[in-house]
């Protein structure tokens, strides 16, 4: 745990510190940890101090409506977490989808940059995931998208199957702990004008938003093109998280 980390959880409890990492924690802990460190602290501390701690950063928007802070997760050797500086509960929320609305994850695949620095060598863009739980997938009621290495396996099957992976929605022919994904492939450099809130909002009613997670894993498609696979599950306590290792095996070796 970091210095920062530290400070960011006095005064929460340390019952409430596992709220960090959503598979050490106990369902009756306060959903709201992630909205206070955020809201009471990073956002503040940057705005008097221009320090963003205990966050790793604080992008600031005028009426905080746009921002975001990326902060280290309690769980993993290089895992973070970016979440809105405005109140938004998760995947279910509409802010998420309407008009002018802040794509948290340009600035999620961004943060790869603080993983790499917590690592022995920078990782491939195929090594990289950002994961958002379903609504009851997670413990915390403040939008995150976690930040960290994918899977090992889910890195082998995602090469090996390259070319089934297409523009639309189809089943992934590998299943992931008996868990059948969905996945279309989108092509750039970075996610600047990639969504997938949006992508996956554009397939289903606005009100069964909750009941999925999403996972992005970064490619490299035939003829040396950049690009990302987006995963989609669906069901009442679905976590794409699950598709990423926090140990960060594809660095360290099984």
């Amino acid at each position: 745990m970091t210095h920062r980390l530290r400070l960011a959880l006095s005064g929460l409890g340390l019952a409430a510190a596992f709220v960090l990492g959503a598979t050490a924690i106990s369902r009756a802990a306060d959903p709201s940890v992630l909205w206070h460190i955020v809201n009471d602290q990073c956002v503040p501390n940057q705005e008097r101090d221009r320090d963003p701690a205990p966050c790793a950063a604080v992008s600031l928007s005028p009426d905080r409506a746009q921002g975001y802070v990326v902060l280290k997760d309690i769980v993993g050797i290089a895992q973070f977490l970016v979440m809105p500086t405005a109140r938004i509960s998760g995947i279910e929320d509409p802010a998420i989808l309407a008009h002018g609305a802040t794509n948290y994850w340009a600035p999620a695949w961004e943060t790869r940059r603080n993983a790499d620095v917590r690592l022995p060598r920078n990782l491939d863009r195929t090594e990289v995931s950002l994961a958002i739980n379903s609504r009851g997938g997670r413990t915390q009621n403040q939008l995150h998208i976690h930040v960290d290495c994918v899977r090992a396996d889910v890195k082998a099957a995602i090469a090996a199957n390259s070319g089934a992976i297409g523009p639309r929605w189809t089943p992934f022919p590998v299943p992931f702990n008996g868990h059948a994904y969905r996945a279309l492939r989108v092509d750039g450099e970075t996610m600047q004008d990639i969504d997938p809130f949006r992508i996956l909002g554009a397939t289903i009613p606005p009100q069964e938003m909750g009941q999925h997670t999403l996972v992005v894993v970064g490619a490299t498609f035939p003829g040396n093109v950049p690009g990302f696979v987006v995963f989609d599950d669906h069901g009442a306590h679905v976590s794409g998280e699950e598709l990423q290792d926090h140990r960060c095996g594809v660095v360290f070796g099984p």
